[in-house]
């Protein structure tokens, strides 16, 4: 079975967050794409079965399938545009999150996700103690996103992998407007029931990130930057409860797993 490994959210090699992306005719038992996760080690996995006109789409960590990744999705859509739909436009995807579009155009892969609630939390000394500097605001959905004054503070982080674990959130955000003109906001995305504490570019954080700084920023349309060793670059567009989340994508390797011996 091919596997192909694609960093996202980046049009330069060994940037951006890696998935591994298997494209199948039939589903494998969990407990095997289980094992090809654990082995790859990436933060996420990518298994698509075609099902009529769309793919279903599911997405493994090391540890556990999760219910929504943005990369993951970004790198399978980019998989199948380039080696198995070279003539289409747009793709469909049936997901735990549920139907998901991805478009491309000039490069750019857009990716039609639902939008996260901010739902606004007490800052408290927990929060400081697992961040080691005091977040001005806090919100929670799926993930714990905490606003921080400055983008120094940000990029500067080094949190406290067991003290973020107490936090509530799969993913714990750290974001603040940005210091460059280029972006209008700069994040950092952790999640510490991962071997790899820090997520390296996270498009479903930015189904919350995206909307919090619309709303303060008055804009419609952002350029996200996140601010990991490897970093990546996210568009984002405003339109009610979804996000249109765009990015790059660069194919690393092509290879056959050896499931059968």
């Amino acid at each position: 079975m091919k596997q192909y490994i694609v960093d996202a959210f980046t049009d330069i090699l060994f940037h951006g967050n890696q998935a591994a992306v298997c494209i199948m005719d039939c589903w494998l038992p969990d407990s095997l794409m289980q094992d090809i996760a654990g082995e790859n080690n990436f933060s996420e996995t990518a298994f698509a079965v075609k099902e009529g006109d769309s793919y279903h789409l599911r997405w493994f960590t090391p540890a556990a399938e999760i219910d929504f990744c943005g990369h993951a999705t970004l790198g399978t859509a980019f998989v199948l545009f380039n080696f198995y739909e070279k003539g289409a436009s747009q793709i469909g995807f049936t997901t735990q999150a549920g139907e998901l579009t991805v478009e491309r155009q000039d490069g750019f892969y857009t990716m039609d996700f639902p939008a996260y609630r901010c739902q606004k939390r007490e800052v408290t000394d927990a929060m400081e103690a697992a961040l080691g500097v005091r977040p001005q605001e806090a919100y929670c959905d799926r993930d714990l996103m905490m606003v921080l004054e400055n983008a120094g503070q940000v990029r500067d982080l080094c949190p406290d992998r067991d003290r973020l674990k107490e936090l509530e959130g799969l993913c714990i955000v750290v974001t603040a407007p940005s210091d460059s003109a280029e972006y209008d906001c700069v994040s950092r995305v952790f999640v510490p029931e991962l071997p790899m504490l820090e997520d390296p570019v996270t498009g479903s954080s930015h189904c919350m990130i995206a909307p919090y700084w619309g709303s303060r920023l008055h804009k419609d349309r952002l350029v996200c930057f996140q601010a990991s060793e490897r970093s990546g670059i996210l568009r984002a567009s405003l339109q009610g409860d979804r996000v249109l989340v765009s990015g790059q994508a660069v194919l690393f390797s092509v290879c056959e797993l050896q499931l059968g011996t």
